[in-house]
């Protein structure tokens, strides 16, 4: 399975996620449930919630961080991700190394290294199929 990317991506394994977050991976589902199809997607290997500008990821990081992931290591000299990455699709990907992270920039999509990347899972298109564009009166 593959998760899509869009604007500012903040990836965490699923097996990081039962690991270190408070209540685990069931926890995580129910803190994050009113973004689930929204801003949040995930696959049976990657969660996926993201922001729009560096500022709102700057707090996504700081909130997991608080959670005790750690974002970053350091391998052969060179600061890599280590429980989490930021993906940048629109600014040319990582740009940090994540040993763990596989790309397929053909579809835009992120997958567990060493797994399939195979569906992708993404937003609740349902939702937009709904949306209508606003009326303003007399423009």
């Amino acid at each position: 399975m593959a998760v899509m990317t869009e604007f500012i991506d903040l990836i965490v394994p699923v097996a990081i996620i039962e690991e270190k977050y408070p209540g685990g991976w069931e926890q995580c589902l129910i803190d994050h449930k009113r973004a689930i199809g929204g801003r949040v997607w995930f696959d049976d290997h990657l969660f996926r919630d993201g922001a729009m500008n560096p500022g709102a990821m700057d707090a996504l990081l700081k909130a997991w961080w608080k959670m005790g992931f750690e974002c970053y290591t350091e391998k052969d000299g060179v600061r890599q991700w280590k429980d989490l990455c930021v993906y940048e699709g629109l600014h040319g990907g990582l740009q940090i190394p994540c040993e763990w992270l596989g790309e397929d920039p053909a579809t835009r999509t992120l997958y567990l290294r060493g797994t399939p990347p195979g569906e992708i899972k993404g937003r609740d298109r349902d939702l937009c199929d709904e949306w209508e564009a606003p009326v303003f009166p007399g423009l």
